[in-house]
Order: structure tokens, then sequence, then C-alpha cells
């Protein structure tokens, strides 16, 4: 008995087949976009701040040689001065070829020769511990060193805001989606309900409540968004994890690196998915209910 309890009580709502198909298909790409949304604002927010990182991580040196002296000889000479300051783990003087190189991709090969170069010195910093731009540009004055130091904090500070916009943008991205499914699920739920007025209206001769009712829609469109956002989340997967295994570690682009831990969040999407859905479905059947009343 208890079997046929529990068989029985989903034919109270016969299926839609048809209009059901189409639904689960809207909501499993709806489910996919948001799936790919997430991971990719992950991928950002990792790249965005390793950059910042690495930024973070060293200062550059331009010094300006004096009179009497050569810019090679300025640049070593500012390289031992910063090796000496405390937070500076290594300082090292760019010769020219190393510059051109960082050059290249901006002017091209034809200018290099002709054009006059900075004298450049790159500082790594003590991760823990690192000296600060003032504390640099006080030790290489006091050696009598004309010279700027560059921490690149103004860049460090577009990269993290950046990825900052970029998070929010995702999160944007993932309350329109939210929105869209619950629509989908409420237009859903009132033609559901248009079409089984009869077994609405026999359910309420028989006493039925409002949210008895109302729960029978839920079950059963709650169901449906969880396969439906199972489907979709499971197909983001697949891509993401052929991306990942065709770049390696840095996916497609270094811009989006990719990991396999950003496959875990999906897990989440059936079960966002069915609770959108839930909620969707009830308060749309309470207020149409409530119309009849």
């Amino acid at each position: 008995m208890i079997g046929r309890r529990r068989s029985a009580r989903p034919e109270l709502l016969p299926r839609e087949t048809g209009g059901e198909r189409w639904l689960v298909v809207v909501i499993a790409v709806l489910c996919f976009l948001a799936s790919i949304a997430a991971v990719g604002a992950m991928a950002a927010d990792r790249a965005a701040h390793g950059w910042a990182g690495r930024l973070r991580a060293e200062v550059t040196v331009q010094v300006r040689p004096r009179v009497d002296e050569t810019g090679p000889a300025a640049a070593a000479r500012a390289a031992e001065v910063l090796a000496g300051v405390k937070g500076v783990s290594e300082a090292e003087a760019l010769d020219r070829k190393a510059a051109e190189t960082l050059l290249r991709p901006w002017v091209g090969e034809a200018v290099l020769p002709d054009l006059p170069l900075p004298y450049l010195v790159t500082a790594r910093l003590d991760a823990e511990a690192p000296a600060g731009a003032p504390t640099m540009s006080r030790a290489l004055a006091e050696a009598g060193l004309d010279a700027t130091v560059d921490d690149h904090s103004l860049w460090r500070g577009e990269v993290e805001r950046s990825a900052g916009f970029i998070t929010a943008l995702a999160g944007a991205a993932f309350l329109l989606i939210a929105a869209a499914t619950g629509a989908a699920i409420a237009y859903a739920t009132r033609a559901g309900m248009a079409a089984q007025a009869a077994v609405i209206e026999t359910l309420e001769l028989n006493g039925a409540s409002d949210g008895a009712i109302a729960a029978l829609f839920q079950q059963r469109f709650g169901l449906l968004a969880a396969t439906a956002g199972a489907a979709g989340a499971g197909l983001a997967a697949l891509m993401l994890a052929a991306l990942r295994l065709i770049g390696g570690e840095g996916g497609l682009t270094p811009a989006l690196p990719l990991a396999w831990v950003d496959l875990l969040v999906l897990i989440a999407c059936p079960l966002l998915a069915g609770a959108v859905a839930v909620l969707a479905a009830r308060l749309t059947a309470l207020a149409k209910l409530g119309q009849r009343s």
C-alpha cells in the first residue's frame, strides 16, 4: 500500500511532456551560462590577484647617470645599493639587451637600435617584510644616485579594481540568470495551473488546502529545474575540463587560468536551480489560488 500511495501522488498532475521538455532546455541553457560565468569569474579573479602579487613583489628603478658616470655603471651601483636595503631580497641591473626585449612588443624591431633606452634596475622584495618605495628612494639618494622608484602601485590598483569589477559583473549575471529562471518557472506554473484547472478544483472539493496544492507544483518544477540544472552544469563541466586539458594550467589563455577545483562550484548549480524553482512555483501557485478564492 505504501508503494501504491507513493506512485499515485505524481499522477494528481498529469505531465505535459511538450511544454516541460522545452522548459528543461531553457533552464539547462541558463544553468550552463551561469556555470560558465561563475568559473570565468573565479579564473579572472585568480589571474588578477596573481598579477597583483607579482607586481607587489617587484619594483623597477630608473637610474639617470651623472655627467661623470656611464649609464651601466650607475645602474650597477644602484643595484648594489638596493641589494643592501632591508626588505630587498635581490636587485639586478638590466643591460640593453634585456631592455630591448621588454620594449620589442611595443615599439617593434626597426627602431630599437637608435632608441635611447633608460637604465633600469629590478628589485625583488622580501615576501614577509618588503621594503617600501620611500626607503629605497632614500637609500639611493644617500648613495648620490638620481633614480626614480616605481613600486607598480598604480598598475596594481588598476588590476585589483578590474578584478573587483569582473566579480561584480559575474554576480550581476548570476542574479539575472536566477531571475530569468524564476520567471520561466512562474510562467510554466501559471500555464500548468490553467491546464490542470479541473484537477485543482477536484482537489479543493476534497478538502485540499492551497498549501498542499502548491506543494504539488513546487515539487514537480523543483525536480524538473534540478534535473535541468544538473544537465547544464554537466555540459559546462565537460567543456571546461576539455579547455583545461587542451591548455594546461593556463586554460586556453593565461588571462583565464583554469583549475580543476573550479569545477566543484558547479555542484551548487542544480541545487540553486531547484531552490529558485521551488520558491517561484510556490509563490506563483499560492498567488493564483488566492485569486480563485
